[in-house]
Order: structure tokens, then sequence, then C-alpha cells
């Protein structure tokens, strides 16, 4: 293989898929930024959540929200569903592991809150319970997807799908995406 040829075709790719999402998705973004700006005023929470690669998205995400982004200020309520190993290991061995963010956000979810899933297909069934349990208590449904959405159409909204089929594309813009949401939300609540 010639690393460099390798190098170039994946930077290149990158950038295709980077132009394409900044077309496709400013008004879908702002809209997500005014669902959580609006459920982070009323105290509500963000809960993310995905699988594997997704699932330490959702925990990143969640992170910058607790901790910081740019600025020192409060703390804001987040949290990743992907992260508790007894309640996923519980859920996966007693109800199966298409529950596993469906009942979490059963025992955790209240209107108001803003349920955010990560997904590069939008196909597993983890994450359509997921956002069905959401919409079922009054949570805003949300979601970052690619490849064209999957079953997540018609189910989140808002919705931003990266116009790409490359799951490491799609893992790409998501990141940048939500670290884009991170600081949209500090500056619209007046903390940075």
């Amino acid at each position: 293989m010639a690393v460099a040829a390798y190098f170039a075709e994946e930077i290149g790719e990158h950038g295709r898929v980077l132009a394409d999402t900044a077309a496709a998705l400013e008004a879908p973004f702002a809209r997500l930024v005014a669902v959580c700006a609006e459920a982070l005023r009323g105290e509500h929470k963000l809960l993310f959540f995905g699988n594997g690669g997704s699932a330490a998205d959702a925990q990143h995400l969640a992170a910058e929200l607790v901790v910081r982004f740019h600025a020192d200020r409060r703390a804001l309520p987040a949290l990743a569903l992907t992260t508790d190993t007894s309640v996923l290991t519980a859920i996966g061995n007693d109800l199966g592991f298409a529950e596993a963010f469906a009942r979490q956000i059963e025992a955790l979810g209240q209107a108001g809150d803003v349920a955010i899933a990560l997904t590069t297909s939008g196909q597993s069934e983890n994450i359509i319970r997921g956002l069905t349990a959401a919409r079922a208590r009054g949570l805003v449904a949300a979601a970052f997807a690619g490849k064209g959405g999957g079953r997540l159409v018609g189910l989140a909204e808002p919705l931003l799908i990266v116009p790409s089929h490359t799951a490491a594309r799609i893992q790409e813009m998501h990141i940048m995406l939500g670290q884009m949401l991170c600081g949209a939300l500090e500056r619209e609540l007046g903390l940075a």
C-alpha cells in the first residue's frame, strides 16, 4: 500500500463529506441547538446514547457539557446512557440488548428532556426503541445519523443526517457537530 496515496484519499473524502455536511445541515443543526437550549433553560437534561464508537462519542459530549467546553461555567445537565455497565449488562441479560436505551429513558427521562441518539446507520433496534420510548414519555427525540437516516426518518426530529455512507466519515462529522453543539449551547445560554 502506498501510504501517501491512502492519506490523500482519506483526507480528500473527509473534505468532500465536510463540504456536503456544511451545505446540508445548517438548518437541522440550528434546530437542535434551539431544542437543547430550551430544555436546559427549563432545567431539563440531555441524554446521549449510541453503540460502539457512537457510545464513546455520547460519553464525550455529555462530559463536555457537565464539565466545560470552551468556558469555565456552571455544569449543564447531560449524561450518556452508555456508561453504567451494571445497568447495561442487567438490561442485556434480563430484557435483551434491544432494550438497553429504552429502559434507561423510561427510568431517567422526563418530559422536556432531549434524547440524542448517535448512529451511523439509523438501523439499530436499541436506538429505534430508545427514541420511541423518548417520544412516548414526552422527550424530544433527536439524532445524528448517516446513510440516509435509516429508520430514524420520521422518528427523530431534529435529525442531522451526514451525507455519507462511510461509517468513519459519518462519525467524524458526528463528533464535530456534537462539539459544535456544546460550543453553541455555551453561547446560546450566555455562558461563554
